[in-house]
């Protein structure tokens, strides 16, 4: 997985990276002068969790939400 920046010119999102043609991407927008910023511990924790689903470590939502009703 890779987290890239850009900018939408033209109503065509332009990447500050290459991404290999025909790659699949979600966008995420921000509204007005809205920001996001992560401290180093929240981008380590972002990080980790990628390469655990890179691993295949994950779960189906259905299990994860069965989890948490279960710990009300």
């Amino acid at each position: 997985m890779v987290i890239a920046s850009g900018r939408v010119v033209g109503g065509r999102v332009e990447l500050d990276t290459e991404l290999p043609e025909g790659t699949s991407v979600t966008v995420l927008a921000r509204e007005g002068d809205e920001t996001f910023e992560a401290d180093p511990e929240t981008d380590r924790m972002l990080l980790d969790s990628i390469a655990q689903c890179q691993r295949g470590e994950t779960i189906p939502l259905t299990q994860l939400l069965s989890e948490l009703r279960d710990r009300e």
